[in-house]
């Protein structure tokens, strides 16, 4: 017996694991019709959902209904079963209708569920298909492909699992699905599921990537717009002669490169879901392991000819938008380049006058501290004539000639000062 799990798990470790087995293929043991809808579930919830499948299973009087395992769940109901799964932007359901006598000529698996609930199912529909999943037994394949080729009409066909199947296909809506037929030779009943899965996925992830076809169109005619306005702008540049044109180029420059940056917000997720839908496109494609067939054009090649043309158009916009953003963001640095160095010989012109200033005022100062030694050494010169007038009685010297000789020591006392107090806000501005 083994010893129990003792150590501290990581929260996620068991949801992380199941990822591995999630979205499992559905075994086909014989002859079934499958249908499928993807449904855009932008605004409905997975609880709304949840709460239509429960509705079904009530139409259909099960017992039970089985729970939702994360983004998971199979309903079973004798022949019926039909498989939810939910992605990051679209819903998928599978309906299944085994047919032990053999898939009827007309008809479908979706017929065999209450309309009225699937025609209720939240989304809007992106993908609607049919698949036949019929036996060799039931239809020899070559009388078909000689007759489709006789009709010359456009159709994929190709034998798929090494072999094991033919697989045939216009990849048409009509009466709003697209049909494929699957043909089995000796397909095991998982290895069927797979093929049919694989199927299903190619028809959802090239409608899924084709969902950024009308907007690199869109971003096409913007970006033409955006390009001609550039290069009118670049002329401009080469004609401004003052500031103020530069400045009105800069303007134009940053107003374009908000547009443009705009568009890549707006346009950048749809872009990069194209590509990662087209990748599992070619992978989904490489796993079926095609072989060709005479006078067909298998899955693969259909793909390269129709949906690569349109992802490559996609994948071209979004380079193309991201090196305008770069052209434009080049081209304002330049321009900015230009406009600060205009700035700065504007500022080394008013730095010169103000100096130019500062001089002017120093000199003017230095003129009205003269003056101001001789008006000082006029009043103090005329303080002490008083003083002397005054004391005439305690000397025998003329008041004028006491005011004379005072006059130079005044003066070199004001001089003397004024040169200490500057020196010292010299000193203080220095410090």
């Amino acid at each position: 017996m083994s010893a129990p799990f003792l150590l501290h798990e990581h929260p996620l470790r068991q949801r992380l694991n199941n990822e591995l087995h999630a979205r499992p293929p559905m075994p086909l043991a014989g002859p079934a019709q499958i249908s499928y809808l993807a449904m855009l579930h932008e605004g409905h919830s997975a609880a709304e959902e949840e709460a239509h499948l429960h509705q079904l299973c009530d139409r259909l009087g099960l017992p039970f209904c089985p729970m939702v395992d994360g983004d998971h769940w199979v309903m079973e109901a004798g022949d019926l079963r039909l498989k939810w799964e939910r992605h990051t932007e679209f819903s998928g359901y599978t309906f299944f209708r085994n047919c032990p006598g053999g898939v009827p000529e007309f008809g479908s698996a979706l017929e065999a569920f209450p309309a009225t609930w699937w025609q209720a199912i939240p989304g809007q529909v992106m993908v609607a298909t049919h698949v036949d999943f019929i036996s060799i037994r039931q239809k020899d394949p070559a009388p078909l492909l000689a007759e489709l080729l006789q009709s010359g009409a456009t159709v994929a066909a190709s034998q798929v699992a090494e072999g094991a199947a033919w697989v045939i296909s216009d990849f048409r809506i009509q009466a709003g699905f697209s049909r494929f037929t699957v043909i089995d030779s000796h397909l095991r009943p998982r290895q069927a599921g797979r093929t049919i899965q694989r199927l299903l996925e190619i028809e959802t992830y090239r409608m899924m990537a084709l969902l950024a076809f009308p907007v690199a169109k869109e971003v096409g005619r913007l970006l033409g717009k955006v390009e001609a306005e550039v290069a009118e702008l670049m002329t401009r540049m080469g004609e401004a002669r003052t500031p103020e044109d530069e400045r009105l180029l800069l303007a134009d420059l940053t107003r374009l490169a908000a547009q443009v940056e705009q568009s890549q917000t707006r346009t950048s997720f749809r872009f990069g879901a194209a590509e990662a839908y087209y990748r599992l496109v070619q992978q989904r494609i490489e796993e079926l392991r095609e072989i060709r067939l005479d006078g067909f054009s298998p899955i693969r090649e259909f793909m390269d000819r129709r949906l690569a043309p349109a992802i490559n158009t996609c994948l071209s916009a979004a380079r193309r938008q991201n090196d305008a953003s770069t052209r434009i963001a080049r081209k304002s640095a330049l321009l900015r380049t230009r406009v600060d160095i205009e700035l700065e010989r504007q500022n080394q012109e008013l730095l010169v006058q103000m100096n130019r200033r500062a001089s002017l005022q120093l000199r003017l100062q230095e003129t009205v501290e003269g003056l101001s030694v001789v008006v000082l050494t006029y009043y103090g010169s005329q303080l002490v004539n008083y003083l002397a007038k005054g004391s005439k009685d305690w000397h025998h010297i003329s008041s004028d000639v006491i005011t004379a000789i005072s006059i130079p020591v005044i003066a070199g006392l004001v001089a003397w000062g004024t040169r200490r107090m500057r020196r010292k806000l010299a000193l203080h501005e220095a410090g």
